[in-house]
């Protein structure tokens, strides 16, 4: 049974996810934001897709490079991938049906964009914790 009251474990869980956020928003934020402003014949949801794959791929990026403080490219990219995708997926989700929700759209606004990162850091979190807890496993 894993307790759920580790102050340490609460701790890194969130340095993790806000590592994952880091990245996470920078492809999905600027994929909406590209899209925002050009002339296009695009969905909501196609752009909202590219804006996940986008967002998965910055921040698969980001913590490979700051993996490769510790160890080669090969294993940094390898735990990059394995670790955080769930996380990664479930904070990407979060964040994209919140701006639908509150703006019917892909539409990056000054109020929108705050919620949707509170919710992207809150959804991966009690699974970040769990990870850390039961397999002692993180990217950061």
């Amino acid at each position: 049974m894993i307790s759920w009251k580790c102050k340490h474990t609460w701790k890194r869980a969130k340095i993790n996810t806000l590592w994952c956020l880091a990245g996470c928003s920078i492809g999905d934020f600027g994929t909406i934001f590209y899209f925002q402003n050009v002339d296009n014949n695009w969905d909501t949801f196609e752009i909202m897709g590219l804006a996940m794959i986008n967002g998965l791929l910055t921040s698969i990026i980001l913590e490979t490079i700051i993996l490769l403080k510790q160890m080669s490219f090969k294993i940094a990219l390898k735990t990059a991938l394995g670790m955080s995708f769930i996380s990664m997926l479930s904070m990407e989700l979060s964040m994209n049906l919140t701006d639908w929700a509150l703006t019917g759209g892909a539409m990056l606004t000054w109020w929108v964009v705050p919620i949707m990162l509170v919710t992207g850091f809150i959804t991966p979190l009690p699974y970040n914790y769990w990870r850390l807890k039961k397999y002692n496993v993180s990217c950061h």
